[in-house]
């Protein structure tokens, strides 16, 4: 049985780019693995955020992890600022890691970028850059075997691989070297309107995304409404049919079937018929998530699941935590003799 970990940060609404690229796989991966899948509230805050909407973000993932399929019987749910070790072990990562390494990050670049942008330069905040450290204490507290990840997230695994071999070279065998794995179909679900890039919780224009959350009728007018092209044929072609694969890729996602399937059943059909079909098949997965959400969001069964996950990742972390300041030094009492 292999260990696995990850989390979702809690800014915005999930989306069907979050189900199919993190939590339907964590549910897939929990049937023979012991996982941990945590509530990143902490990296909620790396950008400015409004206090009622992080704390209502927190609850939100924490009920869709359940309605989604994540057992707690068989996978450690809880919210990343519960376990205090993360934040202690990011701050000595830091300390292992240099500022070339995080500013060469991706997404620090695009962030900040962004601000340059706006012309917001006197206001890029610090946990822009340094996030990736608290991301890598994320990872090594629990001593992971794999991190299921997207595309875009590998840049923080190598780091991962990267500070745990500086560390385990400096101070012996300290954390596992983890591996990363990402799932074939359904990584990167691309925005609706705009596949040229990926679908985000955060876009400021809606019709790019579908939230887990949203009316199911609004949902299905949102795929019928998504960009395509004018050859109404259906198969995949990442570089010359972005909209028409990007559906394809939701469909398999969903349907858990093959490309090949898709193409084959709609070779004689068009978009509309494609489209029809697909819009359907979202509905009725979002009425079937949301129906088992509104049983937990305000049920005391949650925030129970949500305190156990929490006890047991202090036992892991504390461990894993008490071996780092050892080794670094950060410890002062006398040993027995």
């Amino acid at each position: 049985m292999k260990k696995m970990l990850s989390g979702i940060t809690a800014t915005g609404n999930l989306t069907i780019g979050n189900y199919l690229g993190a939590i339907k796989q964590f549910i897939e991966y929990q049937k023979n693995n012991k996982m941990y899948v945590f509530i990143a509230d902490l990296h909620g805050i790396t950008v400015p955020i409004e206090a009622e909407t992080l704390s209502n973000n927190i609850r939100n993932i924490a009920a869709l992890y359940l309605a989604c399929g994540l057992n707690p019987q068989k996978t450690t749910i809880f919210v990343q600022s519960d376990v205090a070790a993360h934040a202690n072990l990011a701050h000595i990562i830091l300390c292992a890691t240099t500022i070339g390494e995080l500013s060469r990050m991706t997404q620090y670049k695009d962030k900040s970028s962004k601000q340059k942008k706006n012309n917001n330069t006197s206001f890029i905040p610090t946990g822009i850059l340094t996030y990736p450290t608290l991301m890598v204490a994320d990872i090594l507290l629990y001593n992971p075997d794999l991190i299921p990840v997207g595309q875009d997230q590998k840049q923080h695994v190598e780091l991962a691989r990267n500070v745990a071999e500086r560390f385990n070279n400096r101070y012996g065998k300290i954390f596992t070297i983890p591996e990363f794995i990402t799932p074939k179909i359904g990584t990167k679900i691309m925005a609706l309107k705009d596949p040229a890039k990926k679908m985000s919780k955060s876009d400021k224009n809606t019709k790019n995304t579908i939230f887990l959350l949203e009316d199911p009728a609004a949902a299905k007018k949102k795929i019928l409404q998504s960009l395509t092209d004018n050859e109404n044929k259906v198969y995949y072609d990442l570089e010359n049919k972005p909209g028409v694969s990007n559906l394809m890729n939701i469909m398999a996602s969903v349907d858990d079937i093959s490309l090949q399937e898709i193409t084959d059943k709609y070779k004689d059909l068009g978009y509309r018929e494609f489209k029809n079909d697909l819009g359907d098949i979202i509905a009725k997965l979002l009425t079937k998530i949301q129906t088992q959400y509104n049983q937990i969001i305000n049920s005391q069964k949650l925030d129970k699941i949500l305190e156990q996950g929490a006890n047991e990742a202090r036992i892991v972390a504390d461990k894993q935590m008490a071996i780092v300041k050892e080794a670094v030094g950060l410890t002062y009492k006398q040993k027995n003799a």
